[in-house]
């Protein structure tokens, strides 16, 4: 359903809510209940029974009368509504774990009857909870969860066996809508496919893809895989409002002073090639000495930025809320931020094959060229800043995202110890993957050292044994065969 509903949308919603026969586990009416630890408690039990059922939203309606379902009108008005000096709806998100999006609308109906409509999305990966309790609906009642263990099974085999890609963006949407909502010719060009002369072949195209579903009533269903790739705008899905790259270019090295934010509003696979030009065009160059010519190359290497955007884009983890692929640029450096901590520990990026939440995603984007069909693409990355003589990239875990860090030109000399370290580290799995050893030889290349300097090499590769990242091919060699492979391999 689109991020806003217009009046007459939510007139229809509402006519639709009351015209069924009962209060059911995704909707149920109030007239002035508007207890705040009520409404908490109610947004978790809906959202659990929203996903139980099947259903992308739930609804809890104040202004309807229980049995009847007759528009009598409520004194409630959440805009205005506060609870321990807090705006109520800043403290229900503050009480709700996971995130989750929820709306107040508020409308007349009829002769200015006020209704509140309050929409939840449903739980995606884990049952959400407030005040640190899960609830769920069972008929017309509100219960703890941990009371209806088969209730709580079935919850947790349905975020199982349904992936994120394949769960409705938008439900119950028209022909029209669909076509208006999604790119298909981008879709067709970009898998270098004729477009189909009728709609009967554009949505039957679309509907093998699992872009969208077709329901019984005749109606389309938008799954997240379709919008989140195709999206005109994917601020018009309201879960994925949040999931549009976010680029920003500051002054200096720190976080200070933004000069330029951008954030896009396509979907990924409309809107990557247009993002990675744009990061071009805010890069300056670096001069480039070489032994007999000069010349001007990009900052970072091209194919480099690439990999690390459309992984950050591809192995994101869409249950976290509120956040999303973020492409940070300062004077000296770029990080790369998406939601979501890795499978795979950061030291074995550059060897393990990837493991993705988003396979579906993942596959199509190989399939259109935007990333690297097999491996993660980080040996590409870290044989790209080595070519450009650039510190070795960084790959770094926080509470809940995960980051990429490029790193500007430095010379030798100004490179400290760490940086070093690092970059003999990261060179020694880059040969390792190769089926390859370092060595002396291939580290002074890395670093453009002249034989001559050989022992300052030597003393680098001493400070990475030193820290056990490296370890001896062979300890019996001698010093002149030594070499060199990761401590996990």
């Amino acid at each position: 359903m689109p991020i806003d509903q217009s009046p007459e949308q939510l007139q229809s919603l509402l006519r639709e809510l009351c015209r069924l026969p009962s209060e059911t586990e995704w909707v149920e009416f109030k007239r002035n209940n508007t207890d705040p630890k009520m409404i908490g408690e109610t947004i978790s039990a809906l959202a659990n029974s929203a996903a139980l059922v099947g259903k992308q939203s739930a609804y809890l309606v104040w202004g309807v009368e229980d049995e009847s379902h007759k528009i009598v009108g409520t004194q409630f008005k959440p805009s205005l509504a506060k609870h321990n000096q807090q705006e109520l709806e800043s403290w229900l998100l503050q009480k709700t774990a996971p995130k989750i999006h929820f709306r107040f609308y508020e409308l007349l109906v009829g002769n200015d009857l006020p209704v509140v409509i309050l929409e939840v999305q449903a739980a995606t990966h884990t049952p959400v909870q407030f005040d640190g309790v899960e609830f769920i609906r069972v008929g017309s009642y509100k219960k703890k969860l941990h009371e209806f263990k088969e209730k709580e099974r079935a919850l947790w085999r349905v975020f199982d066996k349904t992936p994120f890609e394949f769960q409705a963006a938008a439900e119950n949407l028209s022909v029209e809508a669909v076509l208006k909502l999604l790119d298909y010719p981008s879709y067709f060009d970009l898998t270098d496919q004729s477009l189909p002369e009728g709609r009967s072949g554009i949505l039957a195209a679309l509907e093998a893809e699992r872009f969208i579903t077709l329901n019984d009533s005749g109606t389309y269903n938008i799954s997240n895989l379709g919008a989140i790739l195709w999206a005109k705008k994917l601020q018009d899905f309201r879960h994925l409002n949040r999931k549009a790259v976010r680029l920003i270019l500051y002054r200096g090295n720190n976080r200070i002073e933004t000069i330029r934010e951008l954030e896009g509003n396509k979907g990924y696979a409309l809107g990557f090639e247009g993002l990675i030009d744009y990061i071009k065009t805010l890069l300056p160059s670096n001069e480039e000495i070489g032994k007999a010519f000069r010349k001007e190359v990009p900052m970072y290497p091209e194919l480099a930025i690439r990999e690390l955007v459309a992984n950050a884009i591809i192995h994101q983890d869409f249950s976290l809320t509120g956040t999303g692929p973020m492409i940070e640029l300062f004077d000296t450096r770029m990080e790369i931020t998406n939601p979501g901590l890795p499978l795979v520990d950061t030291d074995r990026f550059i060897d393990t094959p990837p493991q993705s939440r988003n396979e579906a995603l993942a596959s199509f984007m190989r399939r259109i060229n935007i990333c690297e069909e097999r491996g993660t693409g980080i040996d590409k990355v870290v044989f790209q800043t080595e070519f450009y003589q650039l510190p070795a990239p960084v790959f770094e875990v926080t509470d809940k995202h995960t980051r990429a860090v490029l790193f500007a030109y430095k010379d030798f000399a100004a490179m400290d110890k760490e940086d070093r370290v690092h970059a003999c580290y990261m060179h020694c799995c880059l040969k390792y993957v190769n089926r390859e050893h370092m060595n002396n030889a291939s580290l002074r290349e890395r670093f453009s050292i002249e034989v001559k300097n050989s022992a300052m090499v030597s003393r680098i590769i001493k400070d990475t044994l030193k820290t056990g990242l490296i370890r001896p091919y062979d300890p019996d060699a001698g010093s002149k065969a030594m070499r060199y492979i990761p401590h996990w391999a």
